[in-house]
């Protein structure tokens, strides 16, 4: 349910259970977690899903079960955020609860019309990921961040442009929008790519 495509030094992550809104089981979030450590010498990263969602978080039963506390969404958004190059989250719909933290992980997102963003941890009865806070409030303001964590608040495309949780709103294919993001980095010396990746 986890499918790896690489293209030259642009690997590829893609979430695939689209009859369950590519919600999260605790092996799909190992295989994500391997996917994304396994590519940490390419030098472009892309996360994206199949169908209209691009993830609606842990599984419900699976988070009952004990998901929503794994210490593996923490793993995750780890090796996002140390990844050496550029990660992009190339949204092809709605991203919810703790898939937030993969978006948020990454150093650009891009999304489709009609995506929504929320995080409904206050109504679940769980707490958030402890460094999704911190990367929402850099990203969008600790007002902004409260307003999805605390008030429940879902975030259409539109509006997450403007408060910058994505970069992009794109009509068409959203991959193809990072490879075109990801143009330069590509064409780029690996040792370049990683010293101004450093500079953040």
């Amino acid at each position: 349910m986890i499918g790896v495509t690489e293209d030259g030094a642009l690997s590829v992550i893609t979430l695939n259970r689209p009859d369950k809104a590519n919600a999260l089981t605790e092996e799909m979030l190992e295989a994500l977690c391997v996917a994304v450590e396994d590519s940490r010498d390419q030098k472009v990263l892309v996360l994206t899903g199949t169908g209209k969602v691009f993830c609606a978080g842990a599984d419900l039963d699976a988070a009952r079960a004990g998901l929503a506390t794994s210490p593996l969404w923490e793993r995750l958004s780890g090796a996002i955020a140390r990844f050496g190059g550029l990660s992009i989250a190339a949204l092809n719909g709605t991203c919810a609860g703790g898939a937030m933290g993969m978006a948020l992980a990454c150093d650009l997102r891009v999304c489709v019309p009609g995506t929504k963003f929320f995080y409904p941890v206050m109504k679940l009865g769980f707490l958030p990921q402890p460094s999704d806070p911190k990367r929402l409030a850099a990203l969008v303001g600790p007002s902004r961040a409260k307003m999805i964590l605390m008030a429940g608040q879902k975030i259409a495309a539109d509006e997450a442009l403007t408060w910058g949780l994505v970069n992009r709103i794109v009509e068409g294919d959203v991959v193809e929008e990072a490879r075109a993001l990801a143009a330069d980095t590509l064409a780029a010396d690996s040792a370049h790519v990683r010293g101004i990746n450093g500079l953040f």
